[in-house]
């Protein structure tokens, strides 16, 4: 293995790994079905958000961590900055808005596993990032910074983003890119332009479904990794859901990981666990088969408990999970 591989993403000793975003709590309901049009038991508040479940996975697994949000100042808050804390994740950069209430999303199962929300972000806490002395203080000590697709929905973030990822690359950091995006998505505003020009910042991608092909502009993966690698990109980590997942490097180094069995509970999340395993692992020095296997093991383990970080797991416990859980062939 060359140093280059080892060292795609900054170490972990440049600084944490950072992620600007959305903090939520998710209130779920408890019988499937369509839509919230009539009484239904709902269990919750659970700690959400694509970025905090992303980041605080990345703390549980032992890599350092931090993220910039907003929450508002109520108990939905609490539940949140106390759960990253108790976690390990920085929180020096999340603010309080004592206008407006912690951003919620309310979800509701369909019977083929298909999901109804009722969301609050644009007119929540989540939407009022903005540029402080305290973000500043964070991120001119980060070493890496992972930006998610949703970051495209709130001009704050975005505006945090730009300028966090101009200032961690000055001083050898990198960045690390999961599109989270749908097709149709490309289609509003700036979003096409955006989210090439981060295409082309990124060290490390970690797309799922279509998303290789949105990046790369083509529609067959091989060509799509040689032409993400021509751009620019070192890395490409594919989730590829219950089938596990294949990590390219532009040295040259391919390899494919199985998918655990396990009995679903509930998906989301899955992918932001992979994501923050995967990257924390990497930036700790691990070769990408075993950065995968750790990625597989919290995203599969996330789905086997209610609630979108419920399941985010510690090193020895995804150790534990890797031992005893049996794989697909």
């Amino acid at each position: 293995m060359t140093n280059d591989l080892i060292q795609t993403l900054a170490p972990d000793s440049l600084g944490p790994t950072v992620t600007v975003g959305e903090i939520l709590v998710e209130i779920v309901a408890k019988q499937t079905g369509t839509g919230f049009l009539e009484p239904i038991d709902l269990i919750g508040p659970f700690p959400s958000g694509a970025p905090a479940i992303f980041i605080d996975q990345c703390a549980r697994v032992g890599g350092a961590a931090a993220i910039v949000g907003t929450v508002g100042d109520d108990d939905f808050g609490v539940v949140n900055t106390e759960r990253l804390k108790r976690d390990g994740v920085d929180t020096s950069a999340i603010a309080v808005s004592p206008e407006y209430p912690t951003g919620s999303a309310f979800v509701r199962y369909r019977e083929d596993g298909s999901r109804d929300f009722v969301y609050n972000i644009a007119k929540s806490a989540a939407a009022r990032l903005e540029w402080t002395h305290e973000v500043e203080a964070l991120i001119t000590r980060c070493g890496h910074i992972h930006v998610m697709g949703t970051v495209f929905a709130s001009p704050a973030a975005w505006e945090i983003t730009e300028h966090a990822i101009a200032l961690i690359k000055a001083r050898g950091g990198t960045m690390s890119l999961d599109p989270n995006l749908r097709k149709e998505l490309l289609t509003h505003g700036q979003t096409e332009e955006k989210f090439a020009a981060l295409v082309d910042k990124a060290d490390l991608l970690l797309p799922s479904g279509e998303e290789l092909f949105l990046a790369a502009g083509v529609e067959t993966e091989n060509r799509a990794i040689e032409m993400l690698f021509n751009r620019g990109v070192k890395e490409i980590a594919i989730k590829r859901g219950k089938d596990g997942s294949s990590a390219y490097h532009r040295g040259g180094t391919h390899t494919n990981c199985p998918g655990f069995l396990v009995d679903e509970m509930d998906p989301t999340g899955a992918g932001d666990c992979f994501g923050g395993a995967y990257v924390a692992c990497r930036r700790l020095g691990m070769p990408l088969e075993k950065a995968l296997e750790f990625g597989n093991a919290a995203g599969a383990r996330n789905v086997t408990r209610l609630g979108p970080m419920e399941g985010a797991g510690t090193r020895a416990e995804l150790e534990e999970f890797i031992t005893r859980t049996a794989r697909r062939s």
